[in-house]
C-alpha cells in the first residue's frame, strides 16, 4: 500500500484569488510579486541571494504553470519548456478566514464556514474583561505588547522588558489567535504553558482559534531567538479529518513540525518538532524512514510566513524558497514505489504587500512520485480536493468537502 507525504509550504500563495478583494487583498501575488523583485534585481541580498528567483526543481513539476493557472501569466523566471512532470494546478479556499487553521483543516477535507473572533487594529487590541481575567486567575502582574505584531519583531522591540518586569509578552495577527511570548528560563516554560491554558479557557467565549505560546532564549534583543517549544492550543475542527479518518483505519499519521497543534492534537500518532525549515526538512525525511504501508506524513515548513512573509521580507523569502527547492530532490529520492508527495500552501502571505498579515491567494498544488505521469489538474474549488486525493491514494473513506484529483 503507498505512503502521502503532504508537504504546506506555510503561505506560499500564487495570487488569483477570486474573492481577494473582500479581504482586501486584490491583486496579492506571494510568489508572482518575490518573482518580480528578483527580476529587476531587488531581491539582491550580499552573502545571501542573487538575481531571479532561482526554483528548478519546483518549476520542473509544474510551478511556472501553476502559476500560469492562477494568474494568466506565469511568473517570472519559471519557464521550464517541456512537459511539467508533476500534477500540477492550484486551489481556491472558501473557508471563512485567511488564517492558519482554516487552510490546514481545509486541506485535510474541513472547510471552515463559520466566523472566527479576531481582535481590532487598536491599541490595546485585547478587551478589558479578558485582561483583567488573565490577571485575576493567573500569577502574572502584567501584560506587555497588547497590540497586532510579528512575533519576531516583538521580542526585539520588548524582550528586555519582559526580563526586566517578569510580565509576559501578548500580542495577536491576523488570524484568530493571542499569542503569548515569554522568556524560556526567566519565565519558565512550564509556567508560560500553565498560563496559555488558563487563557484558553478565558478566550473561548470570545470564539478565538488558538493561544500560542511563544517561547524564546537569549539575553538581549540582539540575540533573542524563538524556540522549537511553540505549543499550540486550539479548539477542535467541527467534524473529522483526513487525519482523524486514517488514524481510524489504523494508519500512522506522523505530524512535523506544528501540525499537531494545528489540529489541536487530535489524529496524530506521533509529532516530530523542528526549529526552522532546514531541520523541519530533516525532520520530514526522518518521518518518511519511520513511515509504513498506508501512512501519512504532514509537515508544515514555518520559516516562509514567520520569518518572511510577515516581515515582508522579499530576499529571505526567496532565499528560503530557492534553498527548499534545492533539497527537494532529497524528499523525491525517499519516495518509494507508489508514493505520493504533495507540495501545496495554507494561504498567502505577499512580503511586498501592505501591513504584515496573510494575503488571501490560491495555493500552488504539485504532485509527484515515483512513475506518476505528469498531467493538469486545473484550478480546483476548494483546499479540500487535496485532502480527499491523499485519501483515494491511502484508500480511506472519503469526506464531505471534496473531490479527489487523481
Amino acid at each position: 500500500m503507498p505512503r502521502a507525504i503532504l508537504c504546506v509550504l506555510d503561505s506560499f500563495g500564487i495570487g488569483g484569488a477570486e474573492d481577494a478583494e473582500r479581504f482586501g487583498d486584490a491583486g496579492s501575488d506571494t510568489l508572482g510579486h518575490i518573482a518580480e523583485q528578483c527580476a529587476a534585481g531587488l531581491a539582491d541580498r550580499e552573502g545571501l541571494r542573487s538575481g531571479p528567483l532561482h526554483v528548478p526543481n519546483m518549476d520542473r513539476l509544474g510551478l511556472g504553470r501553476a502559476s500560469l493557472l492562477s494568474n494568466d501569466k506565469a511568473a517570472p523566471g519559471l519557464d521550464f519548456a517541456g512537459e511539467p512532470e508533476g500534477l500540477w494546478g492550484c486551489a481556491a479556499e472558501v473557508s471563512n478566514g485567511k488564517d492558519t487553521p482554516s487552510g490546514h483543516w481545509e486541506i485535510a477535507g474541513v472547510p471552515v464556514r463559520f466566523d472566527w473572533g479576531y481582535f481590532p487594529q487598536t491599541v490595546p487590541t485585547f478587551p478589558e474583561d479578558l485582561v483583567a481575567k488573565v490577571l485575576e486567575r493567573s500569577d502574572i502582574e502584567g501584560i506587555l505588547g497588547n497590540k497586532h505584531a510579528s512575533g519576531t519583531v516583538i521580542i526585539e522591540e520588548l524582550g528586555d522588558e519582559h526580563l526586566r518586569t517578569g510580565n509576559p509578552i501578548f500580542y495577536t495577527s491576523a488570524d484568530s489567535v493571542i499569542q503569548i511570548a515569554a522568556h524560556e528560563e526567566h519565565f519558565g516554560l512550564e509556567r508560560l504553558y500553565q498560563l496559555c491554558e488558563i487563557v484558553r479557557e478565558i478566550a473561548d467565549p470570545y470564539n478565538i482559534g488558538r493561544v500560542i505560546a511563544r517561547p524564546f532564549v537569549g539575553t538581549k534583543a540582539s540575540d533573542f531567538v524563538r524556540t522549537a517549544n511553540r505549543r499550540d492550543y486550539s479548539v477542535l475542527p467541527p467534524e473529522p479529518t483526513l487525519l482523524d479518518r486514517a488514524t481510524e483505519a489504523g494508519r500512522q499519521v506522523i505530524g512535523v513540525g506544528k501540525i499537531s497543534d494545528i489540529f489541536a492534537h487530535q489524529g496524530v500518532t506521533k509529532v516530530l518538532k523542528g526549529a526552522g525549515n532546514e531541520d523541519l526538512f530533516d525532520k520530514t525525511l526522518e518521518a518518511m524512514t519511520l513511515a509504513e504501508d498506508g501512512d501519512l506524513v504532514f509537515t508544515n515548513f514555518i520559516d516562509f510566513d514567520s520569518l518572511y512573509g510577515h516581515r515582508r521580507d522579499v530576499a529571505g523569502y526567496a532565499a528560503a524558497l530557492e534553498r527548499f527547492d534545492r533539497r527537494l530532490p532529497e524528499m523525491i529520492a525517499a519516495l518509494k514505489e507508489g508514493d505520493l508527495l504533495i507540495l501545496t500552501a495554507d494561504h498567502g502571505c505577499d512580503p511586498t504587500w501592505t501591513g504584515t498579515d496573510h494575503t488571501r491567494e490560491h495555493v500552488p498544488v504539485i504532485g509527484v512520485g515515483p512513475g506518476l505521469k505528469g498531467r493538469e489538474i486545473g484550478l480546483r474549488s476548494t483546499f479540500a480536493d487535496i485532502g480527499e486525493s491523499v485519501a483515494d491514494h491511502l484508500s480511506l473513506a472519503s469526506g464531505r468537502h471534496g473531490v479527489s484529483f487523481l
